[in-house]
């Protein structure tokens, strides 16, 4: 047995995305988002699939908001439709769309969870792509009038905001290698999406405080990269993973955390772009107070020096690159238990996450905002979904968390992914991360098992005064940490020191 210990004060939460659950993607007076059109472009996403009716969340939300509350969640996570509120992105707001939402978090908190609240999980509307989209700077100053909007409208009922999730997906995987919407392949174009989402979040949050008062509570989400070299004692493959922390971690956090880009950054990428589209001033929007950094975590990578074409670990096809400037890495391919996304499965890389995150970014409160695994989910002749690997993943990467706190990690919340299953961007509905079981056709839900442990874990927490009993159903699957020694030990501080370098941070 393994025990947790938490602060009683730590947030568990569940977390989804407006376009993955919601459906309803004309009604209500909601217009297209890039991913409507992406989705029904053929081609795009297996099976022809799109968030046309997904998990129906928009006409179903009381009966999944009843189920969060049965696993006795503090919060819940979630984000808004710019084109169901805003259509069109710019101009009047809806006001169907405004009482859905006001209706749902009025739900959230009625049923004693905090609402979290993402402005931007990827569903640019699509007028805003017409004229242009991330890659042109009015964008961001269209996100900040839609995030004034919003605080104005609801600030009476949300705990959190969320500027954006993963900006990384939106500027590399949009617009590098074209897996996500609006599936352009141009560098540059990532490149500039990437600076206008750091200026669109200080922008946000700085319309957000002046709307509600310096007390608000603002954040961001990351998916920051833990990337290993192939061969520790190999210079050129630390070069290599230090290539792609660039464009994976410090053209973010730089900019928001730091007030600037690394130098070597800009110096990378200087044959795809001039950067010419940072002006004065820039970084200083950037950079805000946060009162929680988001940190979505779900495997790692290994790289050396090669010619990989700057393709990654589950970046999911495309034609293009994400890793812009990385065109002599090479991408190991992932050893070990997999999930159904192809991606490893390696817990202790959330700890060393967490801590070198808290001891490069001292002070800065962290949240896992995004944790969870998808896997070939079967309803079993009972009727219910038994999803063991699910159990023990969670359980181990909990597990880890808590590991994390006890090293003195701020650590304040997770928030598992996903509350339901939903539409996985260009995998359709082909991969099911909920912990809740969706019917597509009937739109039945079920509880599977990694649910019922979740939540008999987050009552566990409250009632108990001390450690709370894990079974250690991850060490039979080889995912436990290894035994402690001198070497495992050097092995560890080696890795938590090169990712605070990988930060920014010497």
């Amino acid at each position: 047995m393994t025990s947790i210990e938490l602060p009683h004060s730590f947030v568990w939460g569940a977390a989804t995305a407006a376009y993955q659950i919601e459906g309803g993607a004309a009604e209500g007076g909601r217009t297209p988002s890039i991913w409507d059109t992406f989705s029904h472009t053929p081609g795009n996403v297996a099976n022809g699939d799109t968030g046309d009716v997904a998990a129906d969340h928009y006409h179903r939300w009381e009966h999944d908001l009843d189920l969060a509350a049965e696993l006795k969640l503090d919060a819940y996570r979630f984000s808004i439709s710019w084109s169901r509120v805003m259509p069109g992105g710019r101009g009047e707001l809806n006001p169907e769309g405004v009482a859905f939402y006001r209706a749902l978090l009025q739900g959230i908190r009625s049923r004693g969870m905090l609402p979290v609240v993402t402005l931007y999980h990827w569903d640019l509307p699509q007028e805003l792509q017409d004229a242009g989209g991330w890659p042109e700077r009015e964008t961001a100053y269209a996100f900040a009038d839609y995030a004034r909007a919003m605080a104005r409208e609801f600030g009476d009922l949300v705990h959190t905001w969320t500027t954006l999730n993963e900006p990384w997906c939106t500027a590399f995987l949009g617009y590098g290698s074209g897996v996500h919407a609006p599936g352009i392949t141009d560098p540059a174009a990532a490149l500039a999406t990437a600076h206008h989402l750091n200026v669109a979040h200080g922008l946000a949050a700085r319309a957000i405080r002046e709307e509600l008062g310096d007390d608000a509570r603002v954040s961001i989400t990351l998916n920051i990269h833990v990337v290993d070299p192939a061969d520790e004692e190999r210079a050129a493959d630390h070069e290599a993973a230090e290539k792609v922390a660039l464009v994976g971690n410090k053209i973010f956090l730089g900019p928001l955390l730091d007030g600037t880009y690394p130098p070597a950054l800009l110096s990378q990428t200087r044959h795809l772009t001039d950067w010419s589209f940072i002006q004065p001033g820039d970084v200083s929007i950037a950079r805000v107070r946060l009162d929680v950094l988001g940190v979505n975590y779900y495997s790692t990578s290994r790289v050396r020096k090669g010619d990989g074409g700057g393709h990654g670990v589950g970046h999911g096809g495309g034609v293009g690159s994400p890793w812009p400037g990385c065109e002599d890495v090479e991408f190991l391919e992932p050893e070990g238990e997999l999930t159904a996304m192809g991606w490893n499965i390696e817990p202790r890389g959330l700890y060393d996450l967490l801590v070198a995150l808290d001891t490069a970014y001292e002070g800065l409160p962290l949240a896992v905002t995004e944790n969870g695994a998808a896997f070939d989910d079967v309803v079993g002749e009972d009727g219910r979904i038994h999803d063991e690997r699910r159990v023990a993943y969670l359980q181990a990467h909990l597990a880890e968390v808590s590991a994390a706190v006890a090293d003195g990690a701020d650590v304040r919340g997770y928030f598992v992914w996903s509350l339901l299953d939903n539409f996985e961007w260009a995998y359709g509905y082909d991969k099911r991360f909920g912990i809740i079981h969706v019917d597509y056709e009937t739109q039945q839900r079920r509880l599977k098992d990694s649910a019922r442990f979740y939540g008999d874990l987050v009552a566990s927490h409250r009632e108990s005064s001390g450690p709370v009993q894990l079974e250690d159903a991850w060490v039979q699957r080889g995912w436990a940490r290894p035994a402690a020694s001198d070497s495992e030990t050097k092995d560890a501080r080696r890795r938590r020191r090169r990712l605070r370098e990988l930060f920014g941070r010497r």
